[in-house]
């Protein structure tokens, strides 16, 4: 063998197709399908235990070895969910040997781990992140909506596995649980098809009303005013903060045709005998369980004269052993479950959450689009904690994640004088030059202190 023939370049067929990629760029390919799965996996939740839960660990580990990290913006987040936790963990102690307790406070400690690290994980390259999120879990509404219409109409004979209680459940045990998880997807629709930012309108509009359909046919009260009331926030705030008189025009024109298309479906859908009787029956303010002084508002009354003489307390679960019923309030279940303390916080916490979230809607930041699509949701789940338990609902934690990575996102924003962080880490000159949009996805952006000039409007 010459010298020449050991110093010759390989033939290219003998490097490989891997030759060219670094290594880096095919492990970020990887994490970003790890992120996506995590966050589709969140609509399977037939079982405690579900693919959400089996992909969390791997993805959240493949994450931090990457790097992310963890921003002082949303260090309130952390310092009020630790508060929390160890509030529940004290009023545990004297119940720790009962598996049931145990394993409750075990998986909300999980959760709160879930919270932290999409805190940290949409902090940085936010909008890319967020928007890869938005589609994921918008395709896991679309897919437990279209199963939850076949399971309500009987289509394939499984009924009971995607229908509960002649409502439909979706991929969910529950079909209030499954019409609120719904919300967040119908917003993300509404959004892009009101600012224009989906490629493909139509598709977006099919998808929407299979959406709207899953939430009408899971017969939640909750869930129908939480969608009604969240998308109504979500238009009047993105008509407000527009600076652009054809894009305000384009909102009224598409909400009225949305709002005609949604009233033509429900007529269609109540054109049926059994939805129209289940409506019939679902549309009172309460139900059977509700009253009487062994129902829900019942056991409340009583539960929270006796949590005024438990400062620590019942202790996890412990509620749903003495009134044979869970609270279905996580306001009083929060000072229950973790008494004085944990109640407090519980309260402080989103009404901190509420605060940053409706300051992120109305500045303008190139964050400001994920907040008004993200934050309505969490907002109403927020509402809808008065007369149902989430705090053991993972996309709800995922949710308040997402809206204290936005606030994170948007001090460093502002830090930097209006240019953004992630297009520095790409190169000065994109950083200099920015996307040159509002917070709708217009031209317009200005630093909110004057330190960057604002781009002519559109």
């Amino acid at each position: 063998m010459t010298t020449a023939s050991l110093t010759a370049p390989l033939p290219r067929w003998r490097e490989g197709a891997w030759a060219g990629i670094p290594a880096i760029r095919v492990i970020h390919s990887f994490a970003g399908a790890m992120h996506a799965a995590f966050i589709f996996f969140a609509c399977f939740a037939f079982s405690d235990a579900s693919p959400y839960d089996l992909i969390a660990l791997p993805t959240m580990l493949l994450w931090l070895a990457l790097g992310v990290r963890l921003h002082r913006g949303a260090m309130p987040l952390v310092f009020l969910l630790a508060l929390y936790l160890s509030a529940i963990v004290v009023a545990l102690l004297p119940y720790v040997s009962e598996p049931l307790p145990l394993t409750w406070t075990i998986q909300l400690g999980y959760l709160v781990v879930t919270a932290v690290f999409f805190a940290m994980l949409y902090a940085e390259d936010t909008r890319s992140r967020l928007d890869l999120a938005l589609k994921a879990y918008t395709a896991s509404c679309v897919l437990s909506a279209a199963l939850g219409i076949v399971g309500y109409l009987q289509l394939l004979g499984i009924e009971d596995l995607f229908s509960r209680y002649g409502r439909a459940s979706g991929t969910f045990q529950d079909p209030n649980v499954f019409g609120s998880y719904l919300m967040l997807g119908t917003l993300t629709l509404v959004h892009g098809l009101l600012t224009g930012r989906g490629r493909h309108p139509v598709l977006a509009l099919a998808c929407l009303l299979v959406i709207l359909a899953g939430t009408l046919l899971s017969f939640s009260r909750g869930s129908w005013g939480a969608t009604l009331v969240s998308t109504s926030l979500m238009v009047g705030f993105v008509f407000v903060t527009s600076r652009s008189r054809a894009m305000r025009r384009r909102i009224v024109v598409l909400g009225l045709v949305t709002a005609g298309l949604g009233a033509a479906a429900l007529v269609g859908l109540l054109s049926i005998d059994s939805v129209a009787k289940t409506f019939e029956s679902r549309a009172t303010v309460t139900q059977d369980y509700d009253e009487g002084e062994t129902g829900r508002f019942g056991n409340q009354i009583r539960g929270m004269s006796m949590l005024l003489d438990e400062p620590l307390g019942m202790g996890p679960l412990r509620w749903r052993q003495i009134f044979n019923l869970e609270p279905h309030n996580s306001y009083i279940g929060s000072f229950a479950n973790g008494g004085w303390v944990g109640g407090a916080v519980f309260i402080v916490l989103v009404a901190a959450t509420t605060f940053v979230g409706f300051r992120l809607m109305a500045r303008a930041s190139p964050y400001r689009p994920y907040a008004q699509i993200v934050f309505p949701a969490l907002l109403m789940f927020f509402v809808q904690a008065m007369q149902i338990d989430v705090e053991k609902w993972r996309h709800v934690y995922m949710m308040l994640g997402m809206v204290w990575a936005l606030e994170a996102a948007r001090l460093r924003w502002e830090t930097l004088g209006g240019r953004d962080h992630d297009a520095l880490l790409r190169g000065p000159h994109v950083a200099a030059a920015g996307d040159g949009r509002d917070g709708n996805g217009y031209a317009g952006v200005s630093h909110p202190h004057g330190r960057a000039a604002a781009p002519r409007e559109r």
